[in-house]
């Protein structure tokens, strides 16, 4: 069985593209980033995440 995603996949673009990796996964999908990109991409949800929770405090 097949893991839903949890970010949206205009979300995993648009953090691809700020961080500079995007090219990367238009040629390759998201198999071809590095695991250091994928790491990159989960702390910057995280912390965009935390940024909304603190807004709506």
């Amino acid at each position: 069985m097949a893991r839903k995603g949890v970010m949206s996949d205009q979300l995993k673009e648009e953090i691809a593209k700020d961080l500079g990796f995007y090219d990367v996964v238009q040629r390759e999908g998201w198999g071809g980033i590095r695991s250091r990109d994928a790491g990159n991409m989960v702390k910057r949800a995280i912390e965009m995440a935390s940024r909304q929770a603190e807004e709506k405090k």
